[in-house]
C-alpha cells in the first residue's frame, strides 16, 4: 500500500504569474497599503495580494494598524486566486496541512503521537483535531496499554478509518498498515487474552461444527420412558434419530401451544 504524505504548504519565493499560485502556497511579501478591511501585500507580481483583517492572526484584530505597518515584510499563504478578476487573497494564519475536505476513508498520513490514554493514542496528522487510534487499532497483537508499543513524540503512519466534521472526530488505524501475522490461530498472550478481547469468529465456527457432529445420546428421561413402555432394547440409529426428532418436534409444538394460551389468557385478563 502506497503512503500518502500530508499536504504541506509549498513555498515559492518569486512566482512569475498568477497561474503559478496554488492554495496553501507560502509567500514572502511587503505591506504596501493599509485599509480598514485589510492590507495589500506586494508578493512580486503585477497584482498586490489582499489579506483581510480576519486573516491577520488567530486572535481577533480590531484595527489593521495594530498588527501591520506599511513596509513590513510578512509571510503569507495563498487562499484564493481569481485570474479573470486579477485578484489574490492571502492569509497570515498558517493553513492546516489537512483540511476536513481533504480527508477520505483509507487515506494514509504520517503523524506524531501527542497523547496516550488507556483507550488509545492521539495522533497529530496536521488536521484541525488530533486523530484517535483506538487501542484495538494499534497492533495485531493484544495491547494492554498504548505505552507498551508507542511513546509520545513517535512518528507513525496511520490510515483514516472514518471521520466526522460535525463531531470534530477522526478515527485512525496503525494496525491496518501493519503486516498481518501469517498464523490463522489466535496468539496465546501468556495464558490467553482477557475475556471479550480474544475470542474470534473462527473459534465459534469450530464449536458449531463440533456440536453438529456430536452423536446424540439418549437422555435419562428417554431411557426411563423406554423401560416403562417395555422397549428396553435400543433402536437402530436411523430409527432412534427419527424418533428423537419426532419427540423434539412434538415437545416444541406443546411449548408453543402453552405459550400461546398463556398470552391469550393474559390478554383477556
Amino acid at each position: 500500500m502506497s503512503d500518502e504524505m500530508n499536504e504541506t504548504p509549498v513555498e515559492v519565493s518569486a512566482p512569475a504569474t498568477l497561474s503559478d499560485l496554488k492554495p496553501k502556497m507560502k509567500l514572502t511579501g511587503t505591506v504596501k497599503r493599509l485599509e480598514l478591511y485589510g492590507a495589500f501585500i506586494d508578493v512580486g507580481l503585477d497584482v498586490n495580494a489582499l489579506v483581510h483583517i480576519s486573516k491577520l492572526g488567530k486572535e481577533r484584530v480590531n484595527r489593521v494598524s495594530d498588527v501591520l505597518n506599511e513596509g513590513d515584510e510578512v509571510t503569507v499563504w495563498v487562499e484564493k486566486v481569481d485570474t479573470a478578476a486579477q485578484q489574490i487573497m492571502v492569509t497570515m494564519v498558517e493553513p492546516l496541512a489537512v483540511d476536513w475536505t481533504d480527508l477520505k476513508d483509507g487515506q494514509v498520513y504520517t503523524g506524531r503521537v501527542n497523547r496516550l490514554e488507556n483507550f488509545g493514542a492521539f495522533v497529530d496528522i496536521g488536521a484541525e483535531r488530533e486523530g484517535l487510534v483506538h487501542i484495538s487499532e494499534l497492533s495485531h497483537d493484544y495491547v494492554k496499554h498504548p505505552s507498551e508499543v508507542y511513546s509520545v513524540g513517535d512518528e507513525v503512519q496511520v490510515q483514516v478509518l472514518g471521520f466526522s466534521k460535525r463531531k470534530r472526530r477522526i478515527d485512525l488505524s496503525i494496525k491496518a498498515l501493519l503486516e498481518q501475522p501469517e498464523t490463522a490461530v489466535e496468539t496465546n498472550y501468556g495464558g490467553g487474552a482477557p475475556k471479550g478481547r480474544g475470542r474470534g469468529r473462527q473459534e465459534e465456527v469450530y464449536e458449531d461444527f463440533e456440536m453438529d457432529e456430536e452423536e446424540e445420546l439418549p437422555t435419562a428421561m428417554e431411557i426411563a420412558l423406554r423401560k416403562a413402555m417395555g422397549d428396553s432394547a435400543p433402536a437402530s440409529k436411523p430409527k432412534a434419530r427419527k424418533q428423537r426428532k419426532n419427540k423434539q418436534k412434538k415437545y416444541r409444538e406443546q411449548q408453543e401451544d402453552i405459550l400461546s394460551r398463556t398470552l391469550q389468557v393474559s390478554h383477556d385478563g
